[in-house]
This record gives C-alpha cells, structure tokens and sequence, in this order.
C-alpha cells in the first residue's frame, strides 16, 4: 500500500469514529477494533494525563493508576509537546464532569 492510500484508510477509521453516535456506541465500537489489553492501556493513558494536567506528581499517579514511569513520562510529553489532543480534550471531559457528569 503506498503512503496516500494508507493516510485515506487511517482517515476513514478516524471518519468511523466521528459518526458514533452515544457513549454506548463508542463502547461497542471500540470493543470490537481493540483488544481489552489495548483498550486498558488507552483508559490509562488518558487517565494519566488528567492527573497529570490537574498537577498529581508521577509518584502518586504510579501508586494510584498502576501506570509504570515510562508510560507517566510518555504521556507528560504527549502534554507538553504533542500535537495538541489532549489539550483539545481535556478541557471538554472536564466540563462534562463539573457539569453533567459523565
């Protein structure tokens, strides 16, 4: 497969994403794409950077997630020197927590 028609597969599963509808959707589709090693690792992930942006010292993020310092140090550089995802999300997850809940 040559570089363009791999950015138009990667652009169709991300495509894929936008049309789901609802949290439950989400949860199907992404249970039948993942494996639940994957998709463990993800929540984590994500998990890390909340704790992370809300200021948690790698310490406590290792003792409460169980993420290793590698995994802490990945994504801490994800936040700094990403390409921004998280930073998009992150303030709308919140939201959702502070206000509707999620």
């Amino acid at each position: 497969m040559i570089k363009n028609e791999k950015r138009v597969q990667s652009d169709l599963l991300y495509q894929a994403i936008l049309t789901l509808g609802d949290l439950e959707e989400c949860k199907k589709f992404f249970s039948d794409l993942c494996t639940v090693a994957e998709l463990r690792a993800m929540e984590q992930r994500f998990e890390v950077a909340m704790l992370l942006s809300e200021g948690m010292i790698y310490n406590d993020i290792l003792e409460r997630t169980g993420a290793s310092s590698a995994t802490i140090s990945r994504v801490n550089r994800s936040l700094q020197y990403g390409a921004d995802g998280y930073q998009a999300v992150l303030p709308r997850i919140k939201g959702k927590l502070d206000g509707d809940g999620v």
